[in-house]
């Protein structure tokens, strides 16, 4: 006993075996919409990762801004969270870098 596989283009969203140029014009919106997706989360994890990374440089000034306005509380409180900070902002930029070697790596 032999199966017959049969083979369909994504497109063919009723199993004809036939692309219609309604699923084509179908197909190609969702590929589109799917691209512009793809292409807004880069952007949002880009801009993500450069935040964090200016907040990362930025930081240390404002611990030295506090000293001067003589926020001793402030001061004290801000170099306390430095550890966790910079572990956590070094892990979001970590994660960004390593995912884009990662993809670059697949093409």
């Amino acid at each position: 006993m032999t199966e017959e596989t049969k083979i369909f283009h994504p497109a063919d969203t009723n199993g004809d075996g036939k692309v219609s140029a309604a699923e084509e014009q179908m197909y190609l919106e969702f590929k589109r919409k799917e691209l512009e997706d793809q292409d807004a989360m880069r952007d949002a994890q880009r801009n993500m990762t450069w935040f964090a990374l200016g907040g990362l440089l930025l930081y240390p000034f404002a611990v030295v801004l506090a000293s001067l306005a003589g926020l001793d509380q402030a001061q004290a409180t801000l170099g306390d969270m430095a550890p966790t900070y910079f572990v956590a902002v070094a892990g979001i930029v970590a994660a960004f870098f390593g995912s884009q070697a990662l993809t670059s790596k697949k093409k």
